[in-house]
């Protein structure tokens, strides 16, 4: 009778021989890939890896955030989004964006993740009811994905909420510390068409609670092509908007050429005005601002911000309104060569594809999967790192139209 009963006893356990909350804190340790690998295990496993139970019961154990990098390598209706583990080079394919018999080859959008939803904002695309023909249109379309939903593939899809009342792509958004999307900037620029598009101005707030867009004050001055991040200020939070172009001329009269921004502007949040920030650079040390990539605090806020520019990594100093070297990547990359920059966990990114393409049908699949080359630079110990990854695709990797985001579950 004793040995029934310490039997049963067992069986009713997460792990034999482990308590449940050892049980549970070693399952909840584990790779977000594999955990949802493991639900099939048992009824108990099932519920417990389930992402609506195993997200908030990491938060409530106060177990270390699962970082993981979202990688849009081209249109996300055509081509499915990834998440990327580079920490365990797990792999997790995203639904696609749902399809339209009128737009096409979206780009320049951004992704956002605000738990537990993965949200696309606007971008670039072609509409085959616009004229004339061929020209691209910016998008005001939102969509949210519920990565709640990440073990049952029937109910993850992509959901459209309200549009953003200024259609826009190429533009600066950054999550406040109040679970609001701020955008700033933007315009019509494609990549099929990269000296053309339009410029706006406008900034825009969405609630997550009501699910409202509302306008703000407007930038300075037109602004598309930038980056943008909240920091934590003296007085309030702000919006910081930096690089990206504006104006226009010609060369020799007849070829457009953009005229870039050397400068930043910021935003109060609070008091709702804006603030320029002189030239972070001086006349011929750069034309443009490099890839950003924002290191965020436990808060969410920018830490430090990086910018990768040519083989050299700079680091801003917000004392003196300058970017710093901070090192050199290990593997030069060349210069006709398109990579991806991150930042997680206070680790630096760069990824590179291996597999280059050759301009051929994107539908026909190669014969062997890309590989993707990842260097890591440790900010903390000052060290690089290199590895290899293989995406679950058959088709090369084109970081000029490549989009990532970072994500903290």
């Amino acid at each position: 009778m004793a040995s029934s009963s310490t039997t049963s006893a067992s069986s009713e356990t997460l792990i034999p021989g482990l308590s449940d909350d050892i049980s549970t804190q070693i399952l909840l340790s584990l790779p977000l890939p594999h955990q949802l690998r493991l639900r099939p295990t048992c009824r108990r496993w099932s519920r417990l890896l389930s992402p609506p139970t195993s997200f908030p019961l990491r938060r409530a154990l106060r177990l270390p955030s699962i970082p993981l990098l979202c990688i849009f390598p081209s249109d996300p209706s055509i081509i499915p989004p990834f998440l990327f583990d580079p920490f365990s080079l797990c792999w997790r394919t995203l639904p696609h964006l749902p399809c339209s018999p009128f737009f096409y080859n979206l780009t320049h959008f951004n992704p956002v993740y605000l738990s537990p939803f993965l949200y696309l904002i606007g971008g670039s695309l072609f509409d085959t009811r616009s004229y004339p023909l061929g020209q691209p249109s910016p998008s005001g379309a939102v969509y949210r994905l519920d990565l709640s939903a990440l073990g049952n593939p029937h109910s993850l899809n992509w959901e459209r909420i309200e549009d953003m009342n200024s259609p826009r792509g190429s533009f600066a958004c950054a999550i406040t510390g109040n679970d609001e999307i701020v955008v700033a900037g933007g315009g019509s620029r494609h990549s099929v068409f990269p000296s053309h598009g339009s410029r706006i101005s406008s900034v825009e707030r969405y609630d997550v609670t009501s699910g409202k867009w509302t306008n703000l004050e407007r930038l300075p001055s037109y602004r598309a092509g930038c980056a943008g991040f909240i920091r934590i200020g003296a007085q309030e939070d702000e919006f910081w908007v930096m690089g990206g172009y504006g104006d226009y001329t010609t060369l020799s009269g007849v070829v457009p050429a953009d005229v870039y921004y050397k400068d930043a502007v910021v935003l109060g949040l609070k008091s709702g005005m804006w603030k320029e920030v002189g030239d972070m650079w001086l006349e011929g040390e750069r034309v443009r601002m490099g890839p950003l990539a924002v290191a965020e605090g436990s808060d969410g806020k920018a830490d430090a911000v990086f910018m990768l520019d040519n083989n050299e990594v700079f680091r801003y100093d917000f004392a003196c309104n300058a970017w710093l070297k901070e090192t050199s990547l290990k593997k030069k990359i060349a210069d006709n060569e398109s990579c991806g920059f991150a930042a997680m966990n206070g680790d630096l990114f760069v990824l590179t594809s291996v597999l280059k393409s050759d301009g051929s049908d994107f539908r026909r699949p190669y014969k062997r999967r890309p590989t993707l080359e990842v260097q890591v630079y440790s900010t903390y110990k000052k060290k690089w790192k290199l590895f290899i990854a293989h995406p679950p695709m058959y088709q090369p990797i084109d970081f000029k139209s490549t989009i990532l985001c970072t994500i903290q579950i």
